[in-house]
């Protein structure tokens, strides 16, 4: 196909996720024919450095030669099997053992599904699924924090507090609460310090759950660095305060690590880098560099425990996808994290995250900039018409928008999050030389903006 007749064929037959539909028509798709590294180049052949990491996920950059010969392999011995029934396959186990060992904290047991959404979507289930077996019936409310992103569905984006994902698609459903958004930025009060705005919002969640009765709430899902949200990193003092207040009432915690796992914040898990101590991990992207389509969820023996009882009672488990632990994904995960190890990518990420984290914060001065954040290799800036007062740009002239479309036309690509965020969330494999390009290209954009907003 030529580039026009592709075009055309997309705007006929593509629904696309998360774009205009109404203007995409007019607009057309970037087509994306290639990717080499932490680049990647349309049909005219143009390159693009990845600022995403595509959809903060392709950590080992878009050209691994061994991932795709991992998968050939795989695809030439079993290209599918399953896990119902007392089946198994040598990846799915292989893949379990490996993310039990590396947990941050002790788990029993890992739940293969397909995308973060699933993972998460499982999570929930469970934890009614558990409620039942240990004789809770009530003990049912799940709790996420505004500004949250833990998929879209139906269930998940219940939990995603973001107005998009649920305005008009009848959302959220029964059940789902909503705690306070730990931004010390946006919502500090004046003259409150990180380690206070820490205890008012554990104080506000103990508020929370007693309102609602502590034998009604199972169950509190937290990501480490809130990513679609706007990258906002946890303040001082944060997770230990919440999770004293979850401990004090039996609340599981649900720690979401599909952005922050195997290596995005420094540490191989968010929970290592903020002290978090969850009952349940979900896991996805990063697991195999979004190279096959995998995530996963970790279990402690409580929880399997109870699952085993009331599987028990019921004479099965009555949960699981058709391509739960594919042996495609399995395959490619497993050896996503034998490079990760044999490359030292925790090491390659803590060596450049202080030079992406320096140029990122270089930014914090621009008159139209309130905060420059992030850990690790993730990060953003918040855009502001005023910096003194922090208010934000009306969200009908979509400044953050325009600012991503400048810095596509520069050859970097990134993404506008609530508030006009724009995130950075970089393949692992960057080098202090790619970073320095990239947001080389990034102030060109900026400028431009800039010179437009006067």
């Amino acid at each position: 196909m030529t580039s026009n007749s592709l075009r055309d064929a997309d705007i006929a037959s593509v629904l696309h996720p998360y774009t205009n539909l109404a203007t995409h028509p007019a607009r057309g798709p970037l087509v994306i024919a290639r990717g080499q590294g932490v680049r990647v180049f349309d049909e005219a052949g143009k390159d693009y450095i990845e600022g995403m990491s595509g959809l903060w996920c392709t950590a080992l950059g878009f050209s691994e030669p061994r991932l795709i010969e991992a998968a050939r392999r795989q695809m030439e011995t079993l290209p599918f099997y399953h896990l119902f029934n007392h089946k198994a396959h040598a990846p799915a186990i292989r893949l379990a053992e490996k993310l039990i060992g590396l947990a941050p904290v002790p788990m029993s047991k890992v739940f293969f599904a397909n995308s973060g959404s699933e993972a998460n979507d499982t999570a929930i289930k469970l934890c009614w699924y558990v409620n039942n077996a240990l004789g809770r019936p009530e003990k049912k409310k799940i709790i996420s924090r505004a500004k949250a992103y833990h998929g879209v569905t139906l269930a998940t984006a219940s939990l995603t507090h973001l107005p998009n994902n649920q305005r008009d698609f009848d959302l959220p459903m029964a059940r789902v609460l909503k705690a306070d958004c730990p931004h010390h930025y946006r919502f500090g009060l004046q003259g409150e310090s990180e380690e206070d705005f820490s205890s008012r919002l554990a104080g506000n969640l103990e508020k929370l759950i007693l309102e609602e009765g502590p034998d009604t709430v199972a169950a509190f899902f937290a990501e480490p660095v809130m990513g679609a949200g706007g990258v906002i990193v946890p303040p001082a003092g944060y997770f230990p305060k919440i999770q004293a207040v979850l401990k004090k009432y039996d609340v599981l915690l649900i720690v979401d690590e599909i952005i922050t796992g195997f290596g995005r914040t420094g540490q191989m898990f968010g929970c290592q880098t903020f002290g978090i101590e969850p009952d349940m991990i979900s896991l996805a992207k990063a697991l195999s560099s979004a190279y096959a389509p995998i995530s996963a969820l970790m279990v402690n023996e409580r929880i399997f425990k109870a699952m085993q009882l009331e599987s028990e009672k019921i004479g099965i488990f009555g949960h699981g996808y058709t391509y739960s632990a594919h042996p495609l994904g399995t395959a490619v995960a497993l050896e996503t994290l034998a490079i990760y190890e044999e490359r030292d990518i925790l090491g390659h990420v803590q060596k450049v995250a202080p030079h992406f984290q320096k140029r990122l914060r270089s930014f914090a001065s621009h008159p139209l900039v309130g905060e420059a954040r992030g850990v690790g290799l993730i990060g953003a800036l918040e855009l502001v018409a005023d910096k003194q007062t922090r208010a934000n740009f009306d969200p009908t002239l979509g400044i953050g928008a325009k600012l991503v479309a400048a810095a596509e036309q520069e050859g970097v690509i990134l993404r506008a999050m609530a508030g006009d965020a724009i995130a950075f969330s970089p393949p692992l494999i960057i080098t202090e030389a790619e970073i320095d390009e990239m947001f080389a290209r990034f102030a060109k954009a900026f400028e431009k903006i800039a010179a437009q907003l006067g």
